[in-house]
């Protein structure tokens, strides 16, 4: 099977245990994350070869956050290391009416500041059958876009199908460049599109409504201006409360629209990484299944991943393919 690169940030999570606020807790939990290595890691402990591109800091937080990256198997050789800290965020988990909370540090961190030039693309690329990326990595810096513009310049000149989830974050994009802009330039080298009528308006600058009539024409107006993309799919998230959820998966591929049908999952223990559970289903599910089958285990991994502490999914197949066929009582296995 041909591997899996993903090019993104290493980042640190704190949080206070359990869903205490900051002000009243004096102990913090760490997990290490970051949206591509999310995706990244899930695949690994699916059983696919994954790379991952990043760089880290020069000290003993960068080599841990190595280590546990090794720890999946997934490969480390181009991940870089400097002189600045480790990018991280704060996170209090929230409960019932209280939704979440999140506060970054991460745009002097040692990704943001990462070197384009030493990350020998088509080394990292050879063998590779799908790059990973998501539109965080260029909101970070300009280096971080120069890296990853580099990388897909070079995946496309290699015919590498190129899945990107290409979010918008308004809280980054400090650096001079118009959020919207580059990550339509960036599109313009991928295939396969992780996203809904949202990513699509905020690239395109549309206006399409958010329904069904909405995403299909949303999905035929990018694949108008963005012909490289053939393939779109998308994840819809109902919030009930912060620990209710309902999750459901719909596409547009070949002119065509299907839908999964909705999974609910009550109580939330986690919802942070729920969006790259998704994306990591769903590019195995292209690898090993058509295309509605596909959709609807990225669903089911999915809604498992809001049910495991972290940013990682740690599911196996066997796992989530339980859920997509409807075992869903949470009986014990024994």
């Amino acid at each position: 099977m041909s591997k899996i690169v993903t090019f993104g940030e290493v980042i640190m999570r704190l949080s206070p245990p359990g869903n205490r606020t900051m002000k009243q807790s004096h102990e913090m939990e760490f997990f290490f994350g970051g949206t591509e290595l999310n995706v990244a890691a899930s695949l690994a402990t699916m059983g696919c070869e994954v790379q991952h591109i990043s760089c880290v800091s020069d000290d003993f937080v960068g080599e841990s956050a190595v280590s546990f990256i090794r720890g999946f198997g997934i490969g480390t050789i181009f991940i870089d290391k400097n002189e600045y800290p480790l990018g991280l965020y704060f996170l209090e988990v929230g409960s019932s009416v209280r939704a979440s909370r999140i506060a970054y540090n991460r745009l002097n961190g040692s990704f943001a500041n990462i070197r384009p030039e030493k990350i020998d693309w088509d080394k990292a690329l050879e063998g590779c059958g799908y790059f990973h990326w998501t539109g965080i990595s260029p909101g970070i810096s300009e280096s971080a876009y120069e890296a990853l513009k580099e990388g897909l310049k070079t995946a496309q000149h290699m015919g590498i199908e190129v899945t990107t989830d290409p979010a918008y974050r308004s809280n980054l994009w400090k650096y001079g460049k118009n959020g919207s802009e580059v990550l339509k330039e960036l599109v313009s080298y991928s295939t396969i599109f992780i996203g809904g009528v949202n990513e699509i308006n905020e690239i395109l600058g549309t206006r399409f409504s958010l329904n069904k009539e909405g995403f299909i024409e949303a999905c035929k107006e990018l694949k108008q201006q963005i012909p490289s993309v053939y393939k779109i799919f998308d994840k819809i998230r109902i919030g009930v409360t912060a620990s209710s959820q309902q999750t459901q998966g719909r596409a547009w591929v070949n002119e065509n629209y299907f839908e999964t049908d909705l999974l609910e999952i009550n109580p939330v223990v986690d919802r942070i990484g729920t969006g790259d559970a998704f994306a990591a289903g769903l590019i195995y599910g292209l690898k090993n299944f058509d295309d509605e089958k596909a959709l609807n285990f990225a669903n089911a991994a999915c809604a498992i991943k809001h049910t495991i502490p972290g940013d990682i999914n740690y599911s196996s197949v066997e796992d989530i393919l339980e859920v997509m066929n409807g075992n869903s009582g949470g009986r014990i296995k024994r």
